[in-house]
């Protein structure tokens, strides 16, 4: 009871002297403190808003602006063309100044008109800029003199440091393409898949679709290209994420892994100690747009930092028909979840964050905690894991007013979540690959019930001290917590650090409160739903193959060495060991960026072309090697033109989606759209980038490699496919599949892809090797 009497700011008792009035100044001290740290970022974001809304200029500009119109008007030129003058004229306060003091009023206010009218030119060059994609199109070494001359006014527009969030506005918008290079390349995506007959029959319609209601479709499409800042973003997040009504868990919710080979601490309290406080100090670069904005890796051209304002203090809220995101302010505490028991844990004491060490020391408080859970608390978070209209009126019948409303909303308001899990994970034991799918799948699923799936990520912190993290999609794609997860591991083992013992560094508040249980009142119906939940939920992760697979036998390096693209070279490896593995091709899905643009998402890339699917067969079908050689070039040359055109804008799927979703808001049915839009993934593929490299020495540290993370497969038939490439010598594919499905099998297309991606070298190597004998002699 001392906690809770501490945290009270007055006390009062009724005598018959009157009211005994007893003030607790620590109490409000702290008070004091807590509100001038929330002035103190009210501060910094208006500042910081002010410094973003101005760019490419600078606020300082605005007195050099000024102090030139008075200068020349003191020198006796109009340098306003008489518009000073006119200014005075309608100046409503004319009356009551002298006429010098109206002519200086005057003065700044052209100057400032001049000012805005000089950043919003500004800004317009650099969008222009901005909107120049040629520069992906060349050859590497072959830049051209107007490649150049742009990236020189880029960088002399970019020249002063932005902040996160400085380039928002100065970004271009995505562009619509045509009906008719949308439809043409979707056909040319497809042909290999398809029969004569099918082809000539889809063909027809899109002919049909083309000519008749694609252009109305279109015209909608571009007005609100011209309103909106991104005419597809909004809806993808809507109609992918947010409307779908089965489980999130698996379907949608895809993970990040520890370190591969060490593990800093094996103390449990100590590494969500260190972890929990790397998470807030990014928080606080987030909010203070200390970040620098992400770049094209090895340019100066910015990608979108939209995604950055909801990674914290967000969940997605389940609803009948579709789910929202609720974003709040910067919350003080995160969730933890230890045991069947959850718990808010305070972050911050006296307006200052807490220290690794008092961050360990409340871990371990909650960790010693005897306390038994609430009747039907232990399995709650099945809720989460359900389909969502079950959890939508679940909440809304018993989660919607007292105790576990507040409960409740403490988890959905935190930070962040925690889950402290009693079982130990990682690359460990006699058996440490099979252990690593295991790993593998406790980040993605667990228990079912020990995670908060609805939370923006969790944090996962095993007894062994290895950690992980699970995201939910809706709010952001898979770069955007990368990059905060790279930051995180690096902060934890090479900033913060521990002892010689493995605890965290750092002093520590003796008196700081414990952390607090949160009560529920959990009824026999709810604890029904909560275990109908969980059914549906462990079925759904029972049916999961998972294969983690850490190729070591080369990397990217020996891939350049060939001065090939990584990326193409891995895409037409799974394209080959697909083909070993089903006989067959399929349509394959590659996840691809368009951050290029303001608020841009993901576009596909449709890796299973012509150029691929004859290399391929020329390959199995034993041709010449000179032949099979020539054919992966052109593959690879043509894989590299799709990214490039996908992340240009010039993408296939998103404008057919949004073409979609215009027909069924206008009521009429396209036979072409429903049957592109219906064509299953059987191959869904995504690269994990690594993006922060100078965090991370892997020459004189190369055991702190990351592993990446991974997703479930898309389709019931398909694999899922998530790969990294991790310094210059290692590969790491996260391999998935349903057990369900007698035709697939994690770790035999695990093996394909080994043997494809030697077998691909194999092949590129004797050429190389032919070419260098060949200038020797």
């Amino acid at each position: 009871m001392a906690e809770a009497h501490q945290a009270v700011a007055f006390q009062f008792t009724i005598t018959p002297d009157g009211i005994d009035l007893q003030l607790s100044h620590e109490a409000l001290r702290q008070v004091y403190l807590s509100g001038l740290r929330s002035w103190r970022k009210r501060f910094i974001r208006f500042r910081n808003s002010v410094i973003s809304g101005v760019y490419p200029a600078s606020p300082y500009s605005w007195l050099f602006v000024v102090i030139a119109i008075l200068g020349t008007m003191y020198t006796r030129s109009d340098s306003s063309m008489g518009l000073i003058s006119k200014i005075q004229e309608h100046l409503p306060v004319s009356g009551s100044l002298s006429t010098q003091s109206q002519m200086v009023v005057s003065a700044v206010l052209f100057g400032t008109l001049l000012w805005i009218s000089l950043i919003f030119a500004m800004r317009l060059c650099l969008r222009q800029l901005l909107s120049y994609h040629r520069w992906m199109f060349e050859l590497h070494g072959k830049i051209s003199l107007t490649t150049k001359v742009w990236a020189v006014l880029v960088r002399l527009l970019s020249g002063r440091e932005p902040l996160l969030y400085s380039y928002q506005s100065s970004l271009p918008h995505l562009p619509v393409p045509s009906i008719k290079d949308t439809v043409r390349r979707y056909l040319e995506s497809v042909r290999p898949l398809m029969s004569v007959t099918e082809f000539q029959r889809m063909t027809a319609l899109a002919a049909q679709f083309e000519s008749s209601m694609g252009n109305r479709l279109q015209w909608y499409l571009k007005l609100k290209a011209l309103w909106a800042a991104n005419y597809v973003s909004d809806w993808w997040e809507e109609y992918v994420y947010l409307r779908g009504r089965s489980p999130i868990m698996v379907n949608s919710n895809y993970y990040g892994m520890d370190f591969l080979y060490v593990t800093p601490t094996p103390i449990q309290a100590a590494r969500a100690g260190n972890t929990i406080r790397a998470f807030l100090l990014y928080r606080r670069k987030v909010n203070l747009e200390e970040l620098k904005p992400t770049r094209v890796p090895g340019t100066v051209i910015p990608l979108c930092s939209a995604q950055c304002e909801r990674m914290f203090n967000t969940t997605r809220i389940p609803g009948q028909e579709t789910d929202t995101l609720q974003h709040c302010g910067d919350s003080d505490y995160v969730a933890v979840y230890h045991r069947g028991r959850y718990f808010k844990l305070g972050v911050y004491r006296a307006g200052r964050l807490l220290s690794a060490k008092e961050l360990e020391l409340q871990i371990q408080r909650i960790l010693d905690d005897p306390s038994p859970p609430s009747p039907g608390e232990e399995k709650l978070g099945a809720l989460t894991a359900g389909d969502r209209e079950p959890w939508a009126r679940t909440r809304k019948q018993f989660f919607s007013s007292g105790v576990n409303k507040r409960s409740l909303d403490c988890i959905e308001k935190a930070a962040f979540f925690v889950t402290l899990d009693d079982e130990e994970q990682g690359m460990m034991g006699d058996d440490p690959l099979r252990n690593l799918d295991c790993y593998a799948k406790a980040l993605l699923h667990g228990k079912c019930y020990d995670r908060w799936f609805d939370k923006s990520f969790s944090l996962v912190v095993f007894k062994n001290g290895k950690s992980g993290l699970n995201a939910e999609h809706s709010w952001a794609d898979a770069p955007t917590v990368a990059h905060l997860w790279e930051n995180v591991l690096a902060v934890d083992a090479f900033q913060l650090g521990y002892d010689t013992e493995g605890h965290c560094k750092g002093a520590v508040d003796a008196t700081l409160p414990r952390p607090h249980k949160l009560a529920w009142d959990i009824p026999p119906e709810c604890q029904e739903q909560v275990m109908q939940s969980l059914a549906v939920a462990q079925a759904l992760a029972d049916d999961v193959d998972f294969h983690v697979l850490p190729f070591r036998e080369f990397g990217k390096g020996q891939i350049k060495k060939l001065r090939m693209s990584p990326d193409a070279f891995i895409q037409l490896a799974l394209q080959l060991a697909y083909y070993r593995d089903r006989g067959m091709f399929c349509l394959t899905y590659e996840a691809a960026m368009t951050r290029l643009f303001r608020e841009g998402r993901t576009e596909t890339v449709r890796s299973c072309s012509n150029e691929s699917c004859a290399f391929v067969k020329a390959l199995e079908n034993g041709e010449a090697a000179e032949e099979c050689r020539r054919l992966f070039c052109l593959a690879a040359e043509k894989h590299q033109n799709l990214c490039r055109l996908a992340m240009t804008g010039c993408g296939i799927d998103r404008h057919l989606f949004c073409l979609y979703v215009v027909s069924k808001y206008l009521g009429v049915e396209s036979p072409f759209l429903k049957e592109v839009l219906s064509e299953p993934w059987r191959l869904s593929t995504s690269q994990t980038p690594v993006q922060q490299m100078e965090l991370f020495d892997l020459v004189n540290h190369p055991e702190y490699i990351s592993c990446g993370g991974g997703f479930g497969p898309v389709a019931d038939d398909g694999y899922g496919v998530s790969y990294m490439i991790v310094g210059e010598n290692m590969i790491n594919f996260h391999i998935s599949c349903k057990h369900s499905c007698t035709q697939t099998d994690a770790h035999r297309f695990g093996a394909h892809i080994r043997q494809a991606l030697l077998d691909l070298l194999a092949l590129l190597s004797t050429a190389t090797q032919t070419q260098t004998n060949k200038k020797t002699n």
